[in-house]
């Protein structure tokens, strides 16, 4: 699908990443491949995590008509909330007790696909598909006027009783949004959208247009949108100019490794089997490199964005939220190119790039469907974050059923001091834990899955995308100390980690340990832990687990935070003080010097809340 052109050096690093020497398939001999099919009654695999509680759909939306009713993806804010959004409306989930959770609120709402984000009482949902109108009826648009197609805002202060407050309209529709806070104005934050459709016509909407000029101002297809949103007067939202970051890029290079089978349902000759034309404003987009993004995940601690734009990982400078700046791009060789959703690690010095090969819709977790494609990639960043440098991929381990839609989908960080742990959706692949501390070799370390569900059946008069009905995990996030998925299905669904060789007990409790009241996944906080001694016996059993220190001092150093955990006060600040001297010196001998400059740290800091 896209030409074979050399990225500006300058704009654009390439980094060649350290490809596996053959491609790798997973594997059948997993309890999770051969599950029971059903739909609420389905077999059930997990590892190291348990479900809490299950809740299904509302009934405003329990429909399997194709993408009518399937929820989407998930916020969380005002502490005790969880707001699901869903094609048809969203609704509000009361999960104060996770274990039974209750429905605070259905509204009913055409708005594919309905994403969410959360700020104070106000809640954001993304327009993009034809049908959402600016009443949110149903029936469809009948006058090209009534056309919805942007960020919904609502009111949701009473969460029994959401309130619509405006319907800001884009060129090009919001398939997905993400939430960056100004810098230096508290009650101002603005919402980058990613939109797949082309710009709207003037009946619908005036001063959009269409082009194949990536440097043209007065094209709205090559940036991503922005809304200004006062906060004390959100129905003041207002577009403003938008995020001009793909100027310069070329297209991605021809695929070399770990290339997709030929689409035999389209043209011969190009990548993916789409016929290259230059005067065709398809294929001429595509050769100049991306016009959009499908998500883009904010880390406004460090005034970072990682853009997930088709072929390319992009990071940009949002300092200035209304003058964002590319600082690099990447592209590779092989066929990871349907670049879906990005997350940081807590540090930022690494990012993951999902790829959702198939659109979410296919089957691509088979035994036949290789590791390389439809699963993560792990990228590292230089200090200035103007070079990237691709490294290992991951995928579910499992061969999944034909019967299954899954592919690696939304996700975000689990707090856990000193590792880098992902916990994410795949579709009917289920609920994943990933932790890439180690970019060369990221690991599973729990999981839940379901049976299909749908039961195989003779489908061979079927078209790929009605085959069977769509389901499983949208995303998946961990917040306050549990797990939340959203089923597009089923309905809702909350787990808990559980203690295990790969993550201890006090790895859980210090994760437990990080609250926030509000959490979009898109808009990633920086966790931040507080003066405890999960936090401290966390990097202890890391060090245990992975030899960094010798075992005669990592025994040493448990029998000491024993000891001075029974004391208080001065005392105890006097115990941790000495010990965190101790710990300094093991630093130079040991395996791992740098678990072990964190470890004492971590004591010190405990050690200063004691006294």
């Amino acid at each position: 699908m896209r030409s074979a052109c050399k990225l500006i050096v300058l704009i654009a690093t390439l980094v060649a990443p350290a490809l596996l020497p053959a491609q790798s398939y997973p594997s059948a001999a997993d309890p999770r491949s051969n599950l029971k099919p059903g739909r609420l009654d389905a077999g059930t695999a997990a590892s190291n995590m348990r479900l809490v509680s299950f809740s299904p759909k509302p009934a405003q939306f329990d429909s399997a008509r194709g993408l009518t009713f399937i929820n989407s993806d998930l916020a969380f804010g005002n502490s005790h909330y969880a707001y699901q959004g869903n094609f048809a409306g969203f609704t509000v989930w009361d999960v104060s007790n996770p274990a039974q959770p209750v429905v605070a609120s259905v509204v009913d709402c055409i708005t594919s696909q309905g994403d969410p984000s959360i700020v104070g009482n106000l809640l954001f949902l993304s327009a993009e598909g034809a049908g959402n109108r600016n009443d949110c009826g149903k029936g469809g648009v009948q006058d090209p006027k009534d056309h919805m197609a942007g960020v919904r805002i609502y009111d949701v202060s009473n969460p029994s009783a959401p309130k619509l407050i405006k319907n800001v309209q884009t060129c090009k529709g919001s398939h997905t949004h993400t939430v960056v806070p100004s810098p230096t104005d508290a009650k101002i934050v603005y919402i980058y959208v990613s939109g797949q459709q082309a710009a709207r016509p003037a009946t619908e909407l005036a001063g959009c247009n269409n082009g194949t000029d990536p440097a043209d101002p007065a094209n709205s297809l090559y940036q991503l949108d922005i809304i200004k949103v006062p906060l004390d007067h959100p129905e003041q939202a207002a577009v403003i100019p938008g995020a001009r970051i793909f100027t310069g890029l070329d297209g991605s290079p021809e695929c070399r490794t770990f290339c997709a089978p030929a689409d035999t349902r389209r043209p011969a000759g190009g990548r993916g089997g789409a016929a290259r034309d230059s005067a065709n404003p398809i294929t001429a987009r595509l050769n100049t490199g991306p016009r959009n993004c499908h998500d883009v995940t904010a880390y406004p601690a460090m005034h970072l964005l990682a853009a997930a734009c088709s072929s390319h990982a992009i990071m940009v400078d949002i300092s200035n939220p209304e003058k964002p700046v590319r600082l690099s791009a990447l592209t590779d060789t092989n066929n990871f190119q349907g670049r879906h959703t990005a997350g940081f690690s807590n540090d930022g010095k690494k990012t993951l790039w999902t790829d959702e090969w198939g659109g979410g819709t296919g089957p691509m977790c088979q035994a036949g469907s290789i590791m390389e494609l439809g699963g993560n990639t792990i990228i590292t960043a230089s200090a200035d974050n103007k070079q990237l440098t691709q490294h290992a991929y991951f995928k579910l381990p499992t061969a999944q059923s034909a019967q299954e839609n899954c592919v690696s989908h939304n996700g975000g960080l689990i707090p856990v001091p000193g590792r880098d742990l992902y916990v994410q959706g795949w579709y009917q692949g289920g609920v994943d834990v990933m932790d890439f501390t180690d970019a060369d070799h990221p690991t599973e370390i729990a999981y839940f899955d379901r049976g299909s569900i749908d039961a195989p059946a003779d489908t061979s008069n079927a078209s790929a995308r009605s085959r069977y009905t769509i389901g499983g995990s949208w995303g998946a996030y961990y917040w306050n100390g549990m797990i939340y998925s959203s089923e597009l299905d089923r309905g809702f669904d909350v787990y808990e980690l559980t203690p295990s060789p790969q993550l201890s007990a006090n790895e859980i409790a210090a994760a437990k340990l990080v609250t926030l009241k509000e959490f979009n996944p898109q808009s990633q906080p920086k966790y931040v832990w507080p003066a405890a001694f999960p936090v401290v016996r966390s990097y202890l059993d890391q060090l245990v687990r992975n030899d960094g220190l010798a075992a005669d001092r990592t025994t040493a150093v448990s029998a000491a935070l024993d000891a001075a955990e029974k004391k208080s006060g001065a005392a105890r600040g006097a115990a941790l003080t000495a010990l965190a001297k101790k710990v300094d010196g093991y630093a130079s001998r040991a395996k791992d010097a740098a678990r072990v400059r964190m470890m004492s740290g971590a004591i010190k800091q405990l050690a200063a809340a004691s006294k």
